[in-house]
């Protein structure tokens, strides 16, 4: 694999794949995934003749056997775990994605498997829940992604098939490494906005939006709450010492639907919400190589599976 030999030459083969991850997931020795002790598993050795795959390792307190992928979002897959390295490589490098039928090409297996294998690392990058809100100054717009329907005329969102998104992009006055959350919605509601506003930012934070009549409940919740009315040709504005203005979240909107049209051309609703986890993950890890980005990649890998079933579930 020329592709491997270039970007990752230790994911050339499997052996040194496997080793690899064993040393991210395991830095101080196997952890058993079914009983979760520690210090107890040993290595099955394949002998010759025998059916025993490479990197099989036993459980000495429950008995059972597991490898590096079992508990992980690569379990039960028959693809070579360097294709599968080399995949999360290259999607954390791309910064605007890279297509299943670029992967597909790139890696050597079938279409359908490069789709399922995207799914799955979009997965792995989903973020959890994080122990701090996003605070210090917060922007908040929505864009609608999509197309429209065919024999459809004008503008209007509501008469297409086009999907709302919230993305709310922290500011940071400390660290100026702000992050971004952002959620598909049915529609653009105040029902639908006020509680993912109160989820993820905290009270207090000052909010910059635009005019759009839905924020105008934030002034209850986020007294500190900037407006900046683009109707009036208005973009950015310093009052009291601060910057008002909603350019960086636009600005995440302008690579989300670059990324989107120009790579993926194409996102069904069902799946949305997974392209804007890869899209969120890339942006929060901006200020770290790509080599560092894909192991912040890996390190979501466990406690998560997604079936093919379930990754082709209408939402």
């Amino acid at each position: 694999m020329e592709t491997a030999d270039l970007l990752a030459p230790q994911f050339t083969d499997e052996d040194s794949a496997r080793t690899f991850l064993e040393s991210k997931r395991w830095p101080n020795g196997p952890v058993c995934p079914h009983c979760n002790f520690k210090g107890q598993s040993y290595r099955i050795e394949p002998k010759p003749g025998s059916k025993t795959r490479k990197g099989l390792l036993k459980c000495g307190a429950c008995r059972e056997q597991f490898s590096v992928t079992v508990g992980t979002i690569m379990e039960d897959s028959h693809i070579p775990l360097n294709k599968w390295l080399l995949a999360f490589h290259l999607l954390c490098a791309s910064k605007k994605g890279m297509s299943a039928h670029q992967l597909h090409r790139m890696l050597g297996v079938t279409y359908k498997s490069a789709w399922f294998m995207a799914h799955r690392i979009r997965y792995a990058m989903t973020q959890e829940p994080l122990s701090s809100k996003l605070r210090g100054v917060v922007e908040v717009d929505e864009a609608y992604i999509g197309g429209k329907q065919r024999g459809v005329r004008g503008l209007n969102p509501e008469g297409s098939n086009k999907v709302p998104v919230i993305s709310m992009v922290e500011r940071s006055l400390v660290t100026r490494k702000g992050r971004v959350r952002s959620f598909p919605v049915e529609r653009v509601t105040v029902e639908n906005l006020k509680p993912i506003l109160k989820e993820h930012i905290t009270a207090g934070t000052t909010l910059n939006t635009d005019e759009a009549v839905v924020y105008f409940f934030c002034q209850d919740e986020f007294p500190n709450h900037d407006v900046v009315t683009h109707s009036k040709q208005e973009y950015v504005r310093i009052q009291d010492g601060r910057k008002v203005t909603t350019n960086t979240v636009e600005g995440y909107f302008g690579n989300l639907k670059r990324g989107l049209n120009g790579v993926y051309h194409h996102v069904d609703k069902q799946h949305l919400h997974r392209y804007l986890s890869e899209f969120d993950f890339r942006y929060n890890a901006r200020e770290v190589s790509d080599v560092e980005r894909r192991n912040l990649a890996l390190a979501g890998i466990e406690g998560k599976r997604l079936t093919y079933r379930d990754s082709c579930k209408k939402a």
